[in-house]
């Protein structure tokens, strides 16, 4: 039987009338699955990307639908398990826990699926974006969890090892009105150049404190020369007036 090809120049092209909608199940056991082992897909589908090497609204396929890709992670640091995520424009977040993804029949962990969202900028001031990725990973577990009880589910994941660095990505963005999605723009494009022009914070402070500080040497200044020129003045009617406009409550003793 002939292998079906519906990937052309890194594109998605189905027939009219064809969508392709699997479950999270399907993604992890017949292509990522199949992807690691280097067993036959059920179709050529889905392609190889490097989604990190390109930000996603420049990632090849249709905007407006869900993007799948077989993807690796990149370590970010030697010897680390941590992946580098940052793109040319930005970068992506890792959101919310890791989703165990288990089969329908046996309840078994095949999979685990982490939620990212793409940010705009540098970290960590990067501007929230509306573009989603699912990234799906293949785990094998060493211990069934057919026969767990619910309230111990959850301790499968502690028994749960990654395979390869072969990932699924479903990339896709969150629909909202044309309105919010210029107002998100500009927002955040205002926020990036704030940050781009902005300086120290303790620059103005000290200059607000050199400005409030100017003011001391000025008044002891007026107060210094009314006392020099009653100093001058040789009558004491006149000093002891000038000084009482001087300083209200002092009195001079007799």
């Amino acid at each position: 039987m002939e292998k079906l090809n519906f990937v052309k120049n890194g594109v998605l092209r189905l027939p009219p009338g064809f969508r392709f909608h699997p479950t999270d199940e399907e993604l992890v056991v017949q292509y990522l699955r199949r992807k690691v082992l280097a067993c036959p897909l059920p179709a050529s589908i889905i392609p190889e990307v490097d989604v990190c090497k390109a930000d996603p609204w420049d990632l090849p396929g249709d905007l407006e639908q869900e993007r799948y890709f077989f993807s690796t992670r990149e370590a970010k640091y030697p010897n680390t398990n941590r992946s580098n995520r940052a793109t040319i424009s930005g970068y992506w977040k890792a959101t919310g826990i890791d989703k165990q993804i288990v089969t329908s029949r046996s309840n078994q962990a095949v999979g685990m699926k982490k939620t990212l969202v793409f940010y705009r900028g540098k970290a960590p001031n990067g501007c929230r974006t509306d573009w989603i990725m699912h990234e799906y990973r293949v785990v094998s577990t060493e211990t069934a969890a057919s026969n767990a009880p619910p309230n111990k589910k959850n301790q499968t994941q502690n028994n749960v090892v990654p395979m390869e660095n072969w990932v699924l990505c479903r990339i896709f963005l969150k629909k909202r009105s044309a309105k919010n999605d210029e107002e998100g723009l500009q927002s955040c494009n205002q926020r990036i150049g704030k940050l781009r022009t902005s300086k120290p914070v303790f620059y103005d402070f000290l200059t607000k404190d050199r400005a409030d500080l100017n003011l001391a040497p000025s008044s002891s200044s007026s107060v210094s020369s009314g006392i020099t020129q009653v100093s001058n003045n040789d009558t004491d009617d006149h000093e002891e007036s000038s000084c009482c406009n001087s300083f209200p409550y002092f009195r001079r003793k007799p």
